[in-house]
């Protein structure tokens, strides 16, 4: 039996978007043709030794295109019979593409996110951008914005082979009264408190300190209003800091990192959920697409989404959720406001089946096994 061998820096125990996407896909594909290589990290025997597939881990906390890494990956590769590869992130990895060819690989896709905008803009790595893109059979994109910035450093004939390949989202983790009302004893929060909830991890560019700078905005209207800040990330002092010199007290909750399984209720003891995410270093650093919004709104939760990279295709303006366009925390004021109000009259479930039906895993995972498949003979 020929299986498909991912190979990738993001994948658990590491945290974040693309490693849930990654995680994902693996766990849609029949677990007996899938195989991972990935890097060491904390935990990782444990937490492998649970997954329904092997995963094989290189001694390096991340993985480059050396050709020590390309003959360890050709011996999982040869050893599974794997004729299939999937590229986690297309850089810098895909490098690695002609030598797994040469060695047996008859089907190449790699993913982009992000990441690879930013190599699309500077003139090396755009050219080796270029390069991996030639060696690919498929190269994916997650939104219509990373798409338009990505394929004019491929290749025309690259470029046309490009297909969308964006994050769904688990509604059997994610929907309405899935552990929220738990989380909210947990945490003191009384019942009837209104939450507004943002899971992320904290750095700049997620917009955590956006909120908090507004918050004493909102509780001069709303006194009752709890800002639930859920996640880690070198930005976390900072921001706490900040809570302090505007004395937020406990209308300011910070949970720091919880277990991936708790994510789903921490997220459904909100109300509303805001990240006020923005694009950094002139363009160069901004949110491909946004994962956490699509599992907000599966929650049912209205979301206000912050204006950078491919957010804007993650919700459904004025049905599902709110665009907050710059740093402007009186914009930022009213909007969340609004759409607390909202939440009394705005049934979940409504806004969860109206969205829904749109965005599912099975959509990803079937565009990927059709990438997989074509012309595989």
């Amino acid at each position: 039996m020929s299986r498909v061998l991912f190979v990738t820096n993001d994948f658990p125990t590491r945290r974040g978007g693309i490693e849930t996407f990654i995680l994902a896909l693996c766990e849609r594909l029949p677990p007996d043709e899938v195989v991972v290589y990935t890097a060491s990290m904390p935990g990782d025997r444990d937490y492998d030794a649970k997954l329904p597939f092997p995963v094989y881990r290189d001694p390096a906390a991340t993985l480059l295109p050396t050709p020590a890494v390309a003959r360890r990956v050709i011996e999982v590769m040869q050893h599974h019979d794997c004729d299939r590869i999937v590229f986690g992130a297309s850089a810098p990895l895909g490098l690695l593409a002609p030598r797994l060819r040469r060695a047996g690989a008859r089907r190449m896709v790699a993913l982009t996110h992000g990441h690879e905008v930013w190599w699309a803009r500077v003139p090396v790595a755009r050219r080796l951008l270029r390069r991996i893109g030639d060696s690919m059979d498929v190269m994916t994109y997650v939104s219509e914005w990373c798409r338009d910035r990505i394929a004019p450093a491929l290749s025309p004939q690259a470029a046309a082979r490009m297909q969308p390949l964006s994050p769904g989202v688990d509604t059997e983790r994610f929907y309405p009264g899935c552990g929220g009302a738990e989380v909210r004893a947990r945490l003191g929060i009384p019942p009837d408190a209104p939450v507004v909830v943002c899971t992320a991890r904290m750095v700049k560019r997620k917009g955590q300190d956006t909120l908090v700078k507004a918050w004493p905005q909102v509780l001069a209207e709303r006194p009752d209003v709890v800002l639930l800040l859920v996640g880690d990330g070198p930005h976390r002092a900072a921001v706490e800091r900040m809570a302090r010199r505007r004395r937020l007290g406990d209308s300011v909750i910070f949970t720091g990192s919880v277990p991936w399984e708790e994510v789903p209720a921490y997220t459904d003891a909100g109300d509303v959920f805001a990240m006020p995410c923005r694009t950094r270093r002139f363009g160069l650093e901004a949110e491909a697409f946004g994962i956490v919004f699509l599992e907000a709104q599966a929650c049912g939760l209205p979301v206000l989404v912050g204006s950078s990279g491919g957010t804007r295709e993650t919700f459904r303006p004025y049905e599902t959720g709110l665009l907050v366009s710059r740093r402007d925390s009186e914009k930022l004021t009213h909007l969340l406001l609004r759409l607390i109000e909202q939440v009394s009259t705005t049934s979940r479930e409504a806004c969860f089946l109206t969205w829904a039906r749109d965005h599912d895993w099975r959509v990803s995972s079937l565009r990927l096994q059709n990438a997989l498949a074509e012309s595989l003979v």
